[in-house]
């Protein structure tokens, strides 16, 4: 393993999506052969001290990587987590995305969701508003794995609706087309579903208690969460 490039991907994460940057930052170690196949990934402990993140977090994102095919755990005196001799086929469909369309992408969604958010907080919701914002919620939190996205896709389309903005609406109905296609060619993971419903959470309590601040910085985070999922994976 190279000492450069082993420092350079694992390093530090940013708060507030430690679990989907860490997948990021050892999806990222697999696909340019920092580690290589038949390579074991450094101990949970110093990967936890490295990223800076709890080892909890390193366990969940290598069972992640796991259940997905990229490595595997073994027991005993010469075990750890190594990368497969094999990896997992690349998504379906034209293969491994072009790095200038995903990001043009991200960057879209960024920019609509965020300000769409911090937009809907500014205004005065009616009584009708406030509760299909808050039942677009409720059903996104409850969803099983099987009709999780649409759900998560209908919540952040309530968000858009709440700002009253028909073009804005448009707009993140557009993107979030895009976004759900490249959603569906990564594997769900748990741990990031319920790191999304907590934000999900913070986005519409902002919003219905009439704080445009709050309400941009937390669809900011839930959106560059997202984000490093589909760079681990995609790019």
């Amino acid at each position: 393993m190279s000492v450069q490039a082993s420092a350079a991907l694992f390093r530090p994460v940013r708060a507030g999506n430690a679990f989907e940057e860490t997948v990021e930052r050892l999806l990222q170690a697999v696909r340019l052969g920092v580690v290589e196949a038949g390579g074991r990934l450094p101990p949970e402990r110093e990967l936890s001290e490295r990223l800076g993140v709890s080892r909890v977090t390193v366990r969940e994102a290598i069972r992640a990587l796991s259940d997905a095919g990229y490595v595997e755990s073994r027991r005993g005196r010469y075990g750890g987590t190594f990368v497969n001799a094999v990896l997992p086929p690349k998504p379906a469909g034209d293969g491994i995305i072009d790095a200038e369309e995903l990001e043009d992408v991200l960057c879209l969604r960024h920019v609509l969701e965020t300000g769409t958010a911090e937009q809907a907080a500014m205004r005065s919701l009616t009584p009708d508003e406030r509760r299909h914002l808050k039942d677009a919620l409720t059903e996104a939190s409850v969803a099983d794995l099987d009709d999780y996205r649409r759900r998560d896709a209908r919540l952040h389309l309530a968000i858009a609706e709440s700002s009253g903005s028909t073009s804005l609406t448009s707009a993140v109905a557009d993107v979030r087309m895009r976004v759900d296609a490249l959603l569906d060619r990564i594997p769900l993971l748990q741990p990031n579903l319920d790191h999304s419903n907590t934000q999900h959470a913070t986005i519409v309590d902002a919003i219905l208690g009439g704080d445009p601040a709050t309400a941009r910085q937390a669809m900011a985070e839930h959106t560059e969460g997202t984000a490093s999922l589909l760079r681990g994976f995609l790019r």
